[in-house]
């Protein structure tokens, strides 16, 4: 009975892992600020440690979700020539 519960609240971790992992970064925001301000209501830890605790839950690692961060690549100027990279050169015919 106690290996079940044990394999039972790895799994549970895991799947809240995956969840918390692959959330909308909105939602992840948003969800982090509840959990910190819920912690702090309950007195566990103070105004300062709660806004510490946001922060830290909301950040992504990677390129896990969509965040804005910039990592897709340079953003070009608003003048510059498009450039398609994906389409295949012309062929000269030999």
């Amino acid at each position: 009975m106690t290996q079940q519960l044990i394999v039972g609240l790895i799994v549970a971790a895991a799947a809240l892992y995956a969840v918390w992992r692959w959330m909308p970064a909105g939602w992840r925001r948003g969800a982090a600020r509840k959990l910190a301000a819920g912690t702090q209501r309950t007195g566990l830890i103070d105004q300062s440690r709660a806004d510490q605790l946001a922060a830290s839950l909301a950040k992504t690692s990677g390129c896990g979700s969509c965040d804005s961060c910039g990592s897709c690549g340079p953003k070009k100027p608003a003048g510059a020539d498009p450039v398609d990279s994906h389409s295949p050169t012309p062929s000269t015919g030999r």
